[in-house]
């Protein structure tokens, strides 16, 4: 049987099926006793199997088969549910992901896995079991393996104007001092470059933990024989090994990095346990149900591009048709025309969907990174996600895991502190990270909260005084959000030491290089002692929504309605002025006062332009968030559904205007960006 039709399909549904295993051991670790739960997982395991086999990979079908005779046992009553086998399966998924990887890149998915199998059979027969191979908590010099993340920034930093390299560093052997004399050699690499990863750890580093050499992985704008004259001048130095990465040797590396990203989580002291919030809101926005893959076809984005693309045109010659008909006044004609604005609504509705995705695709891969992020962390960290039901369109939902996953780990690192130091400060022992996602106007907002230390504002202008970035003058007269954007430049980092999970300088950069390129922004806000807020604004990218229409001097806007909470008159006697500044109360709220047509800078229309008297103002009451603002504005012509269309890349950087769109009698109105005013 030719199996490679379907391979496209197998590597679909083992990801969800891995996921969903995923999902159901992180409830399993909170509700051991559940045995739904257990049926739930051997089903996913069982069905990958089933796949595994009949495309012919082997190796994965093996492991998966020593997984359901653990999970059999244990639904069955004879084999309790405990860390240890656990921890095991949560290794066993990493090996099935790596495995799943390696076919995607064109491999045959085979992998050494003999280790976590003998583990697997140790826990069958009650014995104790052994560790797996390759799971020991201190690897030794040399063994360097990274995972997704770093080599994320080592891939990213190589297509910028930076070069990777792996060095290994051997000590002298009358070197009294190693851990000093490796703590010189990390501040010299740090001076003019980053550093990815060390082994053995900084930490084991710092105790002296290691023989007499020890190696980094590294990124810098230096030549390869610079960064070694630079090591070789220190003292007590015996040799230098550099060597350059290219695209062949992080292929290379990138085929175990998924097995090699949690094996020292399986294996390490589980004195800190994860809070059981963690996974308990990975799984608020999931129905507890089997995923059992529903009666579904892949169709490329292409198609559903060109769908969509139709249908806005089909949108434009219907409301044309309406108004005609309204100008006509047939009967006939008109009945025809609503009868087609129905179906078309429905057809609309259904077209819409085919694009959008939740995003609990992207959100559920981050209860498991949390847990084991806070097991090696010592932390205590309780994920709190809401609005995993908001949809955004595919190719954001493609882009967007990486640059989030830069966020949470900075957050579970920078942001939350250690317990000893919460409770010093009279904080919950567990530390709570905030992971929410809502649509505001034509945006949706993902946002990660923590109720950590905060960021120090002189820290910060410390750091960024000292790399260059700025000068001691403007630190005088930056404003806290232009102080906290300081944290996006390349190499800016404010970590007291390095770690193999932040501090290296490399990711916030890249965050703010890829949101940048989807179209959206991101921002930080900040209180020192209670915590940081990064809000991440992506564009909806949907091209058909409901607006209300608007005139200004003459000109028709359209405002999106999901960003509107209520249209209103308000007379000049309303009006209050503060420093200049233009105020309204509205439902016992005082409301910043926007005038579009000073904002746009419209021209005086030639027919004299308003209908309304001189003392009254109609206005359209728009909110991002919890802000609001009152805008001014002609006339308030009416609601009316509308294609967005881009302005294209000769009119770039419009403030406050998104897009526009064509209107049935065939004018161009413009698209207010309502976020921009508020903001």
């Amino acid at each position: 049987m030719d199996t490679n039709q379907y391979l496209s399909m197998f590597i679909e549904e083992s990801r969800e099926h891995l996921q969903a295993m995923n999902d159901h051991l992180l409830q399993l670790e909170n509700e051991p006793d559940d045995i739904d739960i257990v049926n739930r997982i051997f089903r996913s395991a069982h069905t990958l199997k089933g796949m595994s086999a009949t495309m012919g990979f082997e190796d994965l079908a093996a492991l998966t088969h020593q997984m359901e005779n653990v999970l059999d046992l244990n639904r069955s009553g004879k084999l309790a549910m405990n860390e240890d086998i656990l921890d095991t399966l949560f290794l066993c998924l990493d090996a099935l992901e790596s495995m799943v990887n390696d076919i995607v890149n064109g491999g045959t998915g085979q992998l050494d896995v003999s280790g976590i199998v003998a583990k697997l059979k140790a826990i069958e027969s009650g014995e104790q079991a052994p560790a797996a191979a390759g799971t020991s908590a201190a690897p030794q010099a040399g063994a360097g393996s990274l995972d997704q993340y770093q080599l994320s920034i080592l891939k990213q930093s190589m297509q910028s104007d930076h070069q990777a390299f792996h060095i290994h560093v051997a000590l002298r052997e009358d070197c009294m001092l190693k851990a000093a004399r490796a703590y010189m050699v990390f501040g010299a690499l740090e001076q003019n470059g980053e550093i990815i990863k060390s082994t053995p750890s900084v930490e084991d580093i710092e105790q002296e933990k290691f023989e007499r050499s020890f190696s980094v992985y590294y990124v810098s704008r230096l030549s390869k024989d610079d960064v070694a004259a630079m090591i070789g001048d220190i003292s007590e130095i015996e040799k230098v090994d550099v060597k350059q990465l290219d695209e062949a040797a992080l292929q290379e590396l990138e085929r175990g990095a998924s097995q090699a990203a949690r094996k020292e989580t399986a294996a390490a002291s589980a004195a800190v346990k994860a809070a059981p919030g963690a996974a308990e809101a990975g799984q608020a926005a999931r129905k507890t149900a089997a995923p059992v893959a529903g009666r579904t076809i892949r169709v490329d984005i292409e198609r559903l591009d060109v769908l969509m693309n139709l249908f806005s045109e089909l949108l434009i010659d219907r409301v044309r048709l309406e108004s005609i008909a309204a100008e006509i006044r047939r009967a006939d004609l008109t009945e025809t025309v609503e009868h087609m604005a129905r179906v078309s609504s429905d057809l609309q509705n259904i077209v819409m969907k085919l694009r959008m995705v939740p995003v609990e695709t992207v959100f559920n891969r981050f209860p498991r990174m949390v847990r084991d992020l806070a097991k090696s962390l010592d932390k205590k960290i309780d994920l709190i996600i809401t609005g995993a039901d908001t949809e955004l369109d595919r190719t954001v939902i493609d882009e967007i895991g990486d640059p989030l996953v830069h966020l949470l780990r900075n957050a579970v690192d920078h942001g939350i502190d250690s317990p000893e130091e919460r409770i010093k400060a009279g904080k919950p022992e567990t530390g709570t990270v905030h992971l929410r996602a809502f649509h505001s106007g034509n945006s949706v907002f993902i946002e990660i909260e923590d109720d950590g230390r905060g960021i120090r504002r002189d820290k910060v202008l410390d750091k960024a005084i000292k790399n260059g970035i700025i000068s001691a003058e403007q630190a005088d007269t930056m404003s806290d959000e232009d102080v906290y954007q300081l944290l996006f430049a390349s190499g800016f980092s404010t970590a007291e030491k390095i770690s193999d999970v932040s501090g290296r300088g490399v990711g916030l950069d890249v965050v703010r290089a890829k949101i940048t390129a989807l179209g959206g922004a991101v921002t930080v806000r900040s209180e020192l002692g209670k915590g940081t807020v990064f809000s991440v604004q992506l564009p909806l990218t949907v091209s058909i929504i409901n607006a209300m229409l608007i005139r200004i001097a003459g000109e028709k806007y359209a405002i999106p309605l999901s960003s509107i909470l209520e249209t209103a008159v308000i007379r000049d006697e309303d009006i209050r002025r503060v420093h200049g500044n233009t105020f309204v109360s509205f439902r016992e709220h005082v409301v910043p006062l926007v005038f579009l047509r000073e904002v746009f800078e419209c021209p005086e229309p030639k027919d004299g332009g308003k209908s309304e008297p001189d003392d009254e103002y109609p206005v359209v009451v728009v909110r991002k968030g919890d802000k609001m603002a009152a805008v001014v504005v002609d006339e308030l012509i009416g609601q009316q559904e509308i294609v967005l269309k881009s302005l294209g890349k000769y009119l770039t950087n419009l403030f406050a205007i998104s897009g526009a769109t064509i209107l049935g009698d065939g004018q161009v109105a413009l698209i207010v960006d309502t976020n921009a005013l508020v903001k």
